[in-house]
C-alpha cells in the first residue's frame, strides 16, 4: 500500500517538474531548483544534512547544497522521485513515513502557494488525521519559541498546546493548514485566530515558528 510520504513525494516531484527550475517558493529566496537540491541533500548526504538543525554544520550544508543545485534540474527531480538510496535511513518505510509525510506536504505547498493562481488542494480525512497525529507530537517543539501562548484547534474541537503562556492565541483550522501555520507559513495558512489583538499580531509576524 502506498504511504502518505510516498504519495506526497511523487506529488512534489511532479510539481517541481511542471513549474521548472526558476519558479518562486515560500522558502525565503529559494527557487524551485534550490528546494529540489535541499530535498535531495537531506536524504542523500547525511554528512551535510545535519546543518539543517545544527548551526555549526550550516556552512557545509550550504556548500553541498550549492553543488547539488548545479546539477541538471531533471536529475534532481529524478532523485526525488526515485527516493533515497538503500543505505539511507529514509529508505526504511517507517522512517520515511514518520519523517517525510510532513516534509513533503509542506514543501509541496511551498511551491503551490508561491504561485499567483494557487487554489486549495482537497485532502481526504485519512490524510488530515495523519497530519494531526504528527502535529500533536511536534506542536511543543515547533511552537517553543513563540512570543505568546499558542493553542491549535481542529474544527471538531480537538486541541493541542504548542506553547504555554499568556496571553493565549487559539489558531483554528484543518490539520494541514495548522501545520503550515506552525511551520512559519502564517501568511498563506487558511486559519482563524482568536485572542488579544496585539498577541495575534505578534504571532502572525514571529519568525520563531517551526524547526
Amino acid at each position: 500500500m502506498s504511504t502518505h510520504a510516498k504519495r506526497e513525494r511523487l506529488l512534489l516531484a511532479d510539481l517541481l517538474e511542471a513549474e521548472g527550475p526558476d519558479a518562486p517558493t515560500l522558502c525565503g529566496d529559494w527557487n524551485t531548483r534550490d528546494l529540489a537540491a535541499h530535498v535531495v541533500v537531506r536524504e542523500r548526504r547525511a554528512d551535510a544534512a545535519g546543518g539543517i538543525l545544527i548551526k555549526q554544520l550550516a556552512p557545509r550544508l550550504e556548500r553541498v547544497q550549492a553543488e547539488f543545485a548545479e546539477k541538471p534540474y531533471e536529475e534532481l527531480i529524478q532523485l526525488i522521485r526515485t527516493g533515497p538510496p538503500r543505505f539511507s535511513p529514509f529508505s526504511l518505510k517507517q522512517i520515511d513515513e514518520a519523517s517525510n509525510t510532513v516534509e513533503f506536504y509542506v514543501h509541496t505547498e511551498d511551491v503551490r502557494r508561491a504561485q499567483p493562481d494557487w487554489t486549495p488542494r482537497p485532502l481526504d480525512a485519512v490524510f488530515q488525521d495523519a497530519l494531526w497525529s504528527r502535529l500533536e507530537r511536534t506542536a511543543r517543539l515547533v511552537g517553543r519559541g513563540v512570543p505568546t501562548g499558542l493553542v491549535l484547534r481542529r474544527p471538531d474541537g480537538q486541541t493541542a498546546v504548542a506553547h504555554k503562556g499568556t496571553p493565549v492565541v487559539t489558531v483554528t483550522g484543518e490539520p494541514s493548514e495548522l501545520l503550515l501555520f506552525v511551520y512559519g507559513r502564517q501568511n498563506v495558512a487558511d486559519v482563524a485566530l482568536d485572542g488579544e489583538k496585539d498577541a495575534i499580531a505578534k504571532l502572525q509576524e514571529t519568525k520563531q515558528l517551526g524547526l
